[in-house]
C-alpha cells in the first residue's frame, strides 16, 4: 500500500513538472526567426536604414496608427516651418531734413573753414598793398573759385577796403561774408522738380560719370524724397556696372521704395528707363528717378546714349529734373565734365559729393558762374541721410567758422 502511495506520488509530481515546462518550451520555439536562428539586439536595423521588424514576421501585420495631434502640437510645427522663412528687413525712417542741416554744417566747418580763415587774416592786417592782394588771390584760386569770380570778388574787397580805411576785426568778418555770399548767389532757385503733375508724376534723371556715387545718391535722395512725404519709384537704368541694379533695389527697400530694374545684364537702358516710367505713371506716385550708368565726358558714343535715354522718355513724359553728380575732391575737372554733360541732357541742378573731404568748396561758385546752374544738394559723409539741400547762406558761415 505505501508502495502504490509512493508510485502515484512520483506519477503527480512529474506531471507538475513537465506542465511546467511546457510554456518554456514553446516560448523557445516563437523565439527563433523563419530562417531558424535567434536575432540579438546588435542584429537590428540601424535607425533610419529603411528596414523594421515586420520583415521578419511570416504574417503581415498592420503598423499601427499614430495618434492625431494635439493643438500644442500643431502650433509647434507651425512656428518650426515659419523659423525657416527668409523675414524682409524693417522699413527705415529717414532723417527730417531740418536736422539734417545741423550736422552737415557743423562738418563743413571742419573741412572748408580753412579758406575763411586764410582769408579773414590777410584781410585783417594793417597794411593791405598788393602783395597781400596777390595772395588773397592765390588763396581763393587753390580753392577752385575760378579765375573770373576770383577777380569778381577781389574787385569787391578792394573798393570797400578802401572806403572803410580802418577796420575791426568785426567789420572784416561781416564785409568778407557778405561778397562770399553775393558771389555764391543766394537768388538761384535750388529747389527740387518734384511736384507731381496732374496726370504723370515728375521725372528726374541722374547722370555723371564713373565712381562719383551716383547710384547711392540716388538712394540718398529717395530717403530725403520719402522723409518729405512723397511716393517715390527708383529705374535701375544703369545696366553696364555689375549689381548696379541691386545695390539702388536695395537702397530702395530700405525705405520702402520699389524699384524698376532689368534681369538681363547690358539691356537697353533707354528700355528700362522707358518701363520705369510707365510704371510710375500706373501706380500714380510722385516722384520717378531713374539712375543711368556712368559715362567718361570723351566717349562720344556714350554720351550720346544718355540723350537717348532722356528722349525715350519724353516719348511719355517730360524730365522735370537733371542732376549732375559731382565729386568735389576732383576740383577744376569737375567743371569739364559738367560742361559736356550740359550739353548732352541739359543739367537743371548739381549735387556735389564728398564736400566734407576737401578745401576746395570754391568749386560750387566756379559751376555756378560757368553753368548757371545752381548746386542744389551737397554729400557731406558716408552715412545714408549725409545729404542735404545747399544753402548759400549757411555755406558761407561754414565757411568762415
Amino acid at each position: 500500500m505505501n508502495d502504490t502511495l509512493l508510485i502515484v506520488l512520483y506519477i503527480v509530481i512529474a506531471l507538475a513538472v513537465i506542465g511546467a515546462l511546457i510554456p518554456v518550451l514553446l516560448k523557445g520555439r516563437r523565439s527563433k526567426g523563419v530562417y531558424g536562428t535567434t536575432r540579438d539586439a546588435n542584429d537590428l536595423p540601424a535607425a533610419g536604414g529603411g528596414a523594421t521588424l515586420l520583415e521578419d514576421r511570416p504574417d503581415k501585420v498592420s503598423p499601427p496608427v499614430p495618434p492625431a495631434p494635439t493643438a500644442a502640437v500643431q502650433d509647434q510645427d507651425l512656428l518650426d516651418d515659419l523659423a525657416g522663412l527668409e523675414t524682409l528687413p524693417a522699413i527705415e525712417t529717414p532723417a527730417a531734413v531740418e536736422g539734417r542741416l545741423v550736422r552737415l554744417r557743423a562738418r563743413l566747418v571742419r573741412s572748408n573753414s580753412a579758406l575763411g580763415k586764410g582769408l579773414l587774416a590777410l584781410l585783417s592786417r594793417d597794411n593791405i598793398d598788393e602783395n597781400v592782394w596777390d595772395e588773397i588771390e592765390e588763396t581763393l584760386l587753390l580753392a577752385d573759385v575760378g579765375t573770373a569770380p576770383t577777380l569778381e570778388l577781389v574787385d569787391s574787397l578792394r573798393a570797400r577796403v578802401k572806403i572803410l580805411g580802418s577796420r575791426t576785426p568785426e567789420q572784416v568778418q561781416q564785409m568778407l561774408r557778405e561778397e562770399l555770399v553775393k558771389l555764391v548767389d543766394p537768388t538761384m532757385d535750388r529747389s527740387l522738380n518734384i511736384t507731381r503733375h496732374d496726370d504723370r508724376p515728375a521725372v528726374m534723371m541722374v547722370v555723371g560719370v564713373n565712381g562719383v556715387g551716383k547710384t547711392t545718391t540716388v538712394g540718398k535722395l529717395a530717403r530725403v524724397l520719402v522723409a518729405e512725404d512723397k511716393d517715390v519709384l527708383l529705374g535701375a537704368a544703369d545696366t553696364f556696372r555689375a549689381a548696379a541694379a541691386e545695390q539702388l533695389a536695395t537702397w530702395g527697400q530700405r525705405v520702402g521704395v520699389p524699384t524698376v530694374k532689368s534681369d538681363v545684364d547690358g539691356a537697353d537702358p533707354a528700355s528700362v528707363a522707358f518701363e520705369a516710367v510707365k510704371a510710375g505713371i500706373e501706380q500714380e506716385v510722385d516722384v520717378v528717378m531713374i539712375d543711368t550708368a556712368g559715362r567718361l565726358q570723351n566717349k562720344v558714343g556714350l554720351m550720346d546714349e544718355l540723350g537717348k535715354v532722356k528722349r525715350v522718355i519724353e516719348k511719355q513724359a517730360t524730365v522735370d529734373e537733371v542732376l549732375l553728380v559731382l565729386d568735389a575732391t576732383t576740383g577744376q575737372n569737375g567743371l569739364a565734365q559738367a560742361k559736356v554733360f550740359a550739353d548732352v541732357v541739359n543739367i537743371t541742378g548739381i549735387v556735389l559729393t564728398k564736400l566734407d573731404g576737401t578745401a576746395k568748396g570754391g568749386i560750387v561758385v566756379a559751376i555756378q558762374k560757368t553753368l548757371g546752374v545752381p548746386v542744389k544738394l551737397v554729400g557731406l559723409g558716408e552715412g545714408a541721410d549725409d545729404l542735404a539741400p545747399f544753402d548759400a547762406e549757411d555755406f558761407v558761415d561754414a565757411l568762415l567758422n
